[in-house]
């Protein structure tokens, strides 16, 4: 998932294709003729994507709203407050352990700048087409990694999470899936994972490519089948496209960022289509060749006008699931910087806002899950929405 609302890590080019008018917002909400009937008032956690809960709610990086992100303190928090499934961003380290970072830059999220030995591994690396400078995982062996901590990303946002820096490491992918080995015995169910593959032409250029990496720990720990409880998801299609090829049966989610932008995969190839090309019906199309979703930028969902407030909803739930494709669309958080402008409340940009309502107005659309910083909260909305 993107850093925050608004996209800008991938790279823009090409111009955007106006997007199809839809049911009509009305006053922070829906007409319910333009609600899909949620498919899944069915409810339960069973092999099956489909055996979900609808609307699914999916912890972002955790409970990133509430611990630090990508931590195994966060995860614990997400499952424990209502999370239905819980996502983890994968990178590599400088000997090839997959680990859960957000990005491969850990400068935000760790206190590796804090720490001398370090010093000299400060760089800067073009990842993608833009370049960044900090510290990055694959510049670090699994031993070194474990010798930092995890800390808030954004602490001038959510100075609460604070509290925790210092708290965790930075978990390994298999530590997840032993974490999630454990949960689901006193659980007694699997417990679903949502697992991105980042930046992943870069790292097979590096020589750290991800997804044969992540297969063998899949297939490790039975989770390479459709009924592994585990959806893989990615903003470059050739990735899923290879883990396909390696017999990994999970369902797979196409991660979609603003219209007129490229997947840095179709960049490298000089292939012309953007998201504008790939959210029309023949692109739909293409991309249930090789995934069984989507998971696209909310507001390619319902757009927002120049003072940032919802619009019409576009028609690509409609479109997506003409294609036979779920939509997991990304982010709702609770502050009031992240919402649009019609569920802010008050003038403090890192206030909640009436989180309920925004939450409400996207389940409206039909879209299948939701990704969320809130998943405590994401959870509630998805009570009340299905209660009617």
């Amino acid at each position: 998932m993107q850093q925050e609302q608004r996209p800008g890590r991938r790279t823009v080019l090409g111009a955007a294709a106006a997007l199809g008018a839809g049911a009509v917002v009305l006053g922070g909400g829906i007409t319910p003729a333009a609600a899909a009937e949620p498919s899944a008032r069915r409810g339960g956690h069973g092999g099956s994507y489909q055996d979900l809960p609808v609307p699914t709610v999916i912890g972002h990086r955790g409970c990133s709203g509430s611990r630090p992100e990508h931590t195994l303190g966060s995860y614990q928090f997400a499952l424990d407050n209502g999370a239905d499934v819980i996502e983890q961003d994968l990178v590599p380290t400088k000997d090839g352990h997959l680990v859960c970072r957000h990005e491969n830059d850990i400068t935000g999220t760790t206190d590796v700048a804090s720490r001398p030995e370090f010093a000299s591994r400060k760089t800067t690396k073009t990842v993608d087409g833009e370049a960044h400078t900090g510290w990055f995982t694959e510049d670090f062996t699994l031993a070194e990694l474990k010798t930092l901590r995890a800390k808030e990303r954004i602490p001038g946002t959510r100075q609460h999470n604070t509290l925790y820096d210092g708290r965790w490491q930075v978990p390994t992918f298999e530590e997840v899936l032993k974490w999630a080995e454990e949960q689901g015995r006193k659980r007694g169910r699997r417990i679903w994972l949502h697992v991105e593959t980042k930046h992943p032409t870069y790292f097979r250029k590096a020589g750290l490519g991800l997804e044969e990496r992540l297969a063998k720990l899949l297939r490790r720990y039975g989770r390479a089948g459709r009924d592994g409880h585990t959806f893989l998801q990615s903003f470059e299609p050739s990735s899923l496209q290879r883990l396909g090829k390696l017999g990994i049966d999970c369902p797979k989610v196409l991660l979609l960022d603003d219209l007129p932008t490229r997947p840095w995969d179709f960049t490298e190839a000089k292939d012309p289509r953007t998201v504008a090309d790939l959210i029309t019906p023949k692109g739909l199309k293409w991309v249930s060749g090789f995934a069984q979703g989507i998971g696209p930028w909310l507001n390619l969902v319902i757009p927002r006008d120049k003072d940032d407030r919802l619009t019409k909803p576009t028609t690509l739930v409609r479109d997506a699931h003409a294609a036979g494709l779920i939509l997991h669309p990304y982010t709702m958080r609770n502050e009031n910087s992240f919402l649009p402008a019609d569920f802010r409340r008050g003038t403090d940009p890192n206030a909640y806002g009436d989180v309920f309502a925004a939450f409400r107005t996207y389940f409206a659309t039909g879209i299948d899950g939701i990704f969320t910083d809130n998943p405590d909260t994401g959870a509630l909305a998805r009570a009340d929405f299905v209660k009617g």
